[in-house]
């Protein structure tokens, strides 16, 4: 059972900023006024656990997957300040699905500016490997630990795995023949772009039909025994329009890098000094465990952990386990 200590969950949305905050218990933060991120969106950031803990940042995956409200159970709230956000157009963040102004350094700017307006010197980064990578190697001296999971860098092989086939596409066959369906056969050569188009189409039916069939073939995949209640998930269609739309437009421009950038030498020599652990399920077929691999290989500093019975999800038993046996450990640094 998950027990807040000090009785302390702040929810700011900010809006250039809206500021709606809700306490539990005796202990607030002070309140939180507006700042802007942009002209188009607004983040829904969320504070919980020791007001006057070690801080620690979330960054959920996806992209465009939101927050769930077992991502702060991860860390003790009896030591960190942990603070969660909804990327842009992710969640409850808005305009929902918006793609403007809607890049990984978009992304990696917001971190810096939740981190200056919280007045946080330095934290912990937990989550998605992609952003977490991005945002350590532009800022590492305002990063104390890395805790990393699932390792996907968006280089083509990685994405051809799992969305353009041979790849994940021979051990899910029927959930791959749902998957391509949608798409006609003579467009069938390049997937995510024939989603993109569809995902960004003006009709209505389109569009939902394009994110349910995107949104269900990654949930069939998550996880080691497939789990039709996780599958599920794709029938909500603001989380399937949210998920499909902004992971695709990441996809089809390879994430606003360079092909292999995160793992390049000089980037990794900027975050070689992070005290880090990398968890990755040796069964992954979203982020296959080759490019945990060859990260690990690259940063030997860093701990590695592969997780022998468990697929992609963070909600796989051992996968959970490692990650809050990383965040536990974490506890013991002084920052």
């Amino acid at each position: 059972m998950f027990k807040w200590i000090r009785g302390t969950i702040l929810r700011t949305s900010i809006k250039g900023f809206r500021t709606r905050t809700i306490a539990m218990g005796r202990s607030l933060y002070p309140h939180i006024e507006p700042y802007k991120t942009g002209e188009h969106h607004t983040l829904h950031v969320m504070q919980c656990g020791n007001p006057q803990g070690r801080p620690v940042i979330f960054l959920h995956g996806g992209p465009g997957g939101g927050c769930e409200l077992t991502d702060r159970q991860r860390f003790d709230p009896s030591h960190y300040r942990i603070v969660l956000f909804d990327q842009r157009g992710c969640g409850e963040s808005t305009p929902s699905a918006c793609l403007e102004e809607n890049t990984l350094w978009d992304l990696v700017k917001d971190v810096e500016t939740i981190r200056e307006h919280l007045q946080v010197k330095k934290w912990g980064v937990f989550g998605g490997s992609t952003f977490a990578l991005a945002y350590a190697q532009a800022h590492p001296d305002k990063v104390a630990f890395l805790v990393l999971r699932g390792i996907f860098t968006l280089r083509k092989e990685e994405l051809d795995f799992f969305y353009q086939g041979p790849g994940t596409s021979f051990l899910f066959p029927d959930y791959w023949e749902s998957f391509i369906e949608v798409i006609p056969e003579e467009e069938r050569g390049d997937m995510m772009r024939a989603y993109y188009k569809r995902l960004t189409s003006t009709d209505d039916d389109v569009r939902k039909k394009a994110a349910k069939a995107w949104s269900t073939w990654e949930m069939a995949t998550s996880r080691l025994a497939i789990d039709p209640e996780y599958i599920a998930r794709a029938d909500g269609q603001d989380f399937a329009d949210q998920f499909a739309r902004i992971e695709c437009h990441y996809f089809v421009n390879e994430g606003f890098m360079r092909q292999g950038q995160l793992l390049e030498t000089q980037e990794i020599d900027k975050i070689r000094h992070i005290p880090a652990v990398i968890v990755q399920g040796r069964y992954d077929v979203v982020c296959p465990a080759t490019t945990a691999w060859e990260l690990h290989r690259k940063w030997p500093e860093a701990k590695f952990e592969l997780i022998p019975d468990a697929g992609h999800s963070a909600k796989e038993e051992g996968i959970e386990k490692a990650l809050v046996g990383a965040t536990n450990e974490f506890r013991k640094m002084e920052y």
